[in-house]
């Protein structure tokens, strides 16, 4: 069977470790690029609404994991 991955939505909360998927399904080569993305980590986003998400939220990123 194929292996598929699913993009995940972290947030740094002092020691707690919130998620959330964002989109599954996805296979290694398309997870990778969604993560190769500088607008996803709060210390590389430079849009508006991803600055605005770390103001609201503090720090997060995006990564992924098998299903």
């Amino acid at each position: 069977m194929k292996k598929t991955y699913e993009i995940i939505r972290g947030y740094f909360h002092s020691h707690l470790y919130d998620k959330e998927v964002l989109a599954t399904g996805l296979t290694l080569r398309e997870a990778q690029s969604h993560c190769g993305d500088p607008e996803t980590s709060w210390k590389t986003c430079k849009k508006a609404v991803n600055v605005a998400r770390t103001e609201e939220r503090g720090p997060w990123f995006d990564g992924y994991e098998e299903e």
